[in-house]
């Protein structure tokens, strides 16, 4: 169940991804943006996805109570009286007539197609947020936070999924990127603004180093490692590719925009990972409960005294040197024309140093 909730999670955040950037796109001037073709397929099968990936943690209060409940009470119990079922539920109709509503229309042929799939799926991002651990923890301001933290990354996200794989040519990339940079820009910050409000919903900032003795700050370590390559991916196809392009208006940027896709495929699957473990609201219960994380334990065995502090010593500075230098060297694959497969193993690099150097860096 464990794998199958990343693999969810990711589908999830996929699908909402590909359905935004594609009614953006359409929105767009095709003056401004380079030749897309959607398969109907796809955008079908995002709208459908959203139904099917986001009941599964409806499937799992099902099957946490349904040997002592019985499975038809539990399952009409669990979609009447918990908030997540009923909010699946909604999700879940609003998604089949998004479903219903894709099937005749072509969105190239009119704007309003395009407006009106974008409306369906606030809609269903917001019932997303509604139904978030940080929207049970305090209702509005969860749900605002939560809703602006997965709409400014979707909205990012979408859009560079879409041109990097549905792209017919690379025609007006520099007009594209005139504009979607700084969107870009504005859905980063906006991300990182929410994501850090996002985390004080489940633990004091000032604790971040000592909730990596769990799987939880475990893997929002990892999680904040890996955004530093995708930055390194967005500085090369924001202003590198813009003065290539200038150079040489044959470059085709797309092979480097799929690179940054990629990154981003795996940025989703550790925040999949980082939705099935536990928040540290009780930090110190759940050490005593359920012992350190492995990952921890390997790195630090014995005994966890709080808090924890990072005092880096020379074999954690090496391989933040190394991290380094790997993080540099994926621009300088772009910059010396190397296989671009090459920058994506040196940002694997980076987060497995950059990783090994914060945790040998804990005392």
């Amino acid at each position: 169940m464990f794998i199958a909730g990343i693999v969810s999670e990711a589908l999830l955040y996929s699908c909402f991804s590909l359905l935004l950037g594609s009614f953006i796109l359409y929105l767009i001037p095709s003056s401004l943006r380079p030749e897309i073709k959607i398969p109907k397929i796809v955008l079908l099968g995002a709208a459908l996805g959203i139904a099917i990936f986001s009941f599964l943690p409806v499937l799992k209060i099902v099957l946490y109570l349904y040997e002592d409940l019985g499975l038809g009470y539990t399952v009409k119990s669990v979609l009447t009286n918990f908030e997540v079922g009923k909010t699946w539920i909604t999700t879940g109709i609003i998604s089949l007539i998004l479903f219903v509503y894709l099937l005749p229309i072509k969105l190239e042929k009119k704007p309003l197609f395009s407006l009106t799939g974008l409306a369906f799926t606030l809609i269903l991002i917001a019932s997303l947020g509604w139904s978030s651990h940080a929207a049970s923890l305090s209702k509005l301001a969860g749900f605002l936070t939560h809703t602006t933290h997965f709409l400014a990354i979707t909205t990012w996200v979408g859009i560079l999924l879409i041109v990097s794989w549905f792209s017919q040519n690379h025609d007006h990339w520099l007009k594209f990127l005139k504009w979607f940079s700084p969107v870009a820009i504005l859905c980063f910050i906006t991300t990182t603004l929410t994501g850090i409000s996002l985390m004080t919903f489940h633990m004091e900032l000032s604790n971040y180093v000592s909730v990596t003795a769990i799987s939880y700050g475990q893997t929002l370590l990892i999680k904040h490692i890996a955004i530093l390559p995708l930055l390194a991916f967005a500085f090369i196809n924001s202003f590198l590719i813009r003065k290539r392009l200038k150079n040489d208006p044959s470059y085709n940027p797309l092979p480097w925009a799929k690179m940054e896709s990629i990154i981003v495929l795996l940025v989703f699957s550790i925040t999949g990972a980082l939705g099935q473990v536990s928040p540290p609201h009780e930090l110190n219960a759940m050490i005593r409960g359920e012992g350190a994380s492995k990952l921890f334990s390997f790195f630090h065995p014995g005994q966890i005294n709080f808090p924890i502090h990072l005092s880096p010593g020379i074999g954690s500075m090496i391989f933040l040197l190394s991290a380094i230098i790997f993080l540099a060297l994926v621009i300088v694959t772009f910059i010396k024309k190397a296989p671009k497969v090459l920058a994506l193993v040196m940002s694997l690099l980076f987060i497995f140093t950059g990783y090994i150097s914060f945790m040998l860096s804990i005392s």
